[in-house]
Formats: structure tokens, C-alpha cells, sequence
């Protein structure tokens, strides 16, 4: 499964938290094109933060989520959100089909002692 948006007028986004479908935050993809459920490749971690989830890199899960493709505009408004490049950095992440995706990750000096989500979906959590 390929990602690649051609003309550079999309830029795909992995998310796995509150933007999720049925999540909080999922209104703010109301634009976005659906492109499909993905899992990341198995180098990642996901903790929980709360009301919210962060991925880290370097660890060994494969995280589950779903894949947009976004408008300049809307990656904008996730930036925003996501207080990009301040908290979370977007950046490139492989997924298990080995394409590659924009994500919000969170640098690993950040995560401290936050409570591994060791099923690797959000949704999954305990309690959830």
C-alpha cells in the first residue's frame, strides 16, 4: 500500500490518538481523505499520557492508527494542535508495508516514566 501523493498537494499523515475516528479530536480530519487503517513498523512505543497518547521512537511495538491524506491547510491546523515543532515533531515513520508517512512523535527525553500502552492501539488501553 503507497501513500505517495504525486503532485505534493496532500501530505498523509499516521495518526493513533485522539485523532482517531471516534476520538476527541477526529472532527479536525473532517477534510481529509481516509486512506486506510496502518500499523507502524515494529520500532516504537506508545505511552499514555493522559487524555492522550504519544508515540516515541526506539522502541520495539508496532503502533495501530489510521492514515489521512491532508490538505496543506489542515496539516496547519495539526501542527497547531499538536504544538509541533515545540512538543510533538512531525516527522517521516515507516509502517509495517515499509511506506512511509508523516506522524507526531514525541522525543523519547520527553516521555519520562509515562505508562507504556504495550497492545500498541490507543484504542485497545485498559479501560477503553
Amino acid at each position: 500500500m503507497g501513500y505517495e501523493i504525486a503532485d505534493g498537494s496532500e501530505a498523509v499523515v499516521f495518526v493513533y490518538g485522539t485523532l482517531l475516528r471516534g476520538e476527541s479530536n477526529h472532527f479536525r480530519l473532517s477534510a481529509a481523505r481516509y486512506l486506510g487503517e496502518a500499523r507502524t513498523a515494529p520500532s516504537f512505543d506508545l505511552v499514555d499520557m493522559g487524555g492522550f497518547p504519544a508515540l516515541i521512537e526506539g522502541g520495539a511495538s508496532s503502533v495501530s492508527g489510521e492514515v489521512y491524506a491532508i490538505s496543506r491547510d489542515t496539516l496547519s491546523l495539526l501542527d497547531e494542535l499538536e504544538d509541533h515543532p515545540s512538543f510533538y515533531c512531525r516527522q517521516p515513520v515507516v509502517l509495517s508495508d515499509e511506506s512511509v508517512v508523516m506522524a507526531y512523535v514525541l522525543p523519547r527525553r520527553r516521555a519520562g516514566r509515562l505508562p507504556r500502552i504495550v497492545s500498541g492501539s490507543w484504542k485497545a488501553r485498559a479501560g477503553a
